[in-house]
């Protein structure tokens, strides 16, 4: 039984992963607390939902994501471009707002009531682990997570577009006067963690029902684990993502009653012991 408490801890963690490396990525340069990033995850799971039933699973894995990723861009060229010299406080206000019109528009066309998608063919199996029988597609949900994870390190790494990314990330004004363009540079990283917001949608959609409040609910979660973390922090985000999942998981099963208030005790134990988070605000 702990086995597979932790094994749906990991698929929770994972599915936090590709959420929360998004809202990292996108604080790191941008400095933008996004309180919209939920209603981004949802748009995109209500996106691939629509896709889905009228071509495939599969189609929609790669739609999602790519119409997500136009729509960052005009968030970072229409908002964050414009309020980039205004107060934080007024960019978490605008954030915000954005996050109502996302949440009103999903209501207006697809409706309130719960949704779903099918789970792929290819993925509606079960696979022993263990001595007992698990899901294939939970799995899937795993591999998606860590090649994310994987996938974003070797970017941030060993790619020139990363470098910049990194240099930025640290110091813009300087970064700029190098001839990087931080203008695209910030589309490109705003386009990518609204991607990743979507794929986060679409891979949690035969998982998970879709529905309005589903913003919300994974809002809390990522904030928590970007805060525990260390603010636009990526190493640190995907080791928080992992431990809010497992004790998620674990505390439902065992500590049912106080199992919603372990995130947030989780991260006043965390910033009690390290103010910065796990890994401080490094990208």
């Amino acid at each position: 039984m702990l086995v597979i408490n932790i094994f749906n801890g990991l698929v929770h963690g994972a599915l936090l992963v590709i959420v929360c490396s998004g809202l990292a990525l996108i604080y790191g340069l941008r400095r933008v607390v996004n309180f919209a990033h939920g209603s981004l995850y949802m748009l995109g799971a209500y996106i691939g939902y629509s896709v889905a039933a009228h071509t495939s699973f599969w189609v929609a894995l790669a739609v999602a994501p790519a119409v997500m990723a136009v729509v960052g861009v005009c968030i970072d060229r229409y908002g964050f471009r414009l309020l980039q010299d205004r107060d934080p406080l007024t960019v978490v206000l605008v954030t915000f707002g954005a996050l109502l019109v996302i949440e009103d528009f999903v209501q207006s066309v697809w409706g309130k009531e719960n949704l779903s998608v099918a789970t792929p063919d290819a993925l509606s199996s079960t696979v022993t682990l263990f001595g007992s029988p698990v899901p294939a597609y939970r799995i899937g949900i795993i591999v998606v997570g860590v090649a994310v994870a994987v996938g974003l390190s070797l970017w941030l790494r060993f790619s020139r577009v990363g470098l910049f990314v990194r240099a930025a990330s640290t110091d813009p004004a300087t970064t700029a006067m190098q001839g990087v363009n931080t203008d695209t540079l910030s589309a490109t990283v705003v386009g990518l963690g609204t991607a990743l917001a979507g794929l986060a949608g679409i891979v949690a959609a035969p998982f998970l029902a879709l529905s309005p409040s589903m913003s919300s609910d994974v809002l809390i979660d990522s904030f928590v684990v970007v805060v525990v973390g260390g603010l636009g922090s990526l190493a640190g985000a995907f080791i928080a993502a992992l431990l809010l999942g497992l004790i998620q998981s674990i505390g439902a099963v065992y500590m049912p009653d106080t199992s919603a208030v372990l995130p947030f005790i989780l991260m006043i134990a965390v910033l009690l012991w390290k103010p910065a988070g796990f890994a401080g605000s490094r990208t």
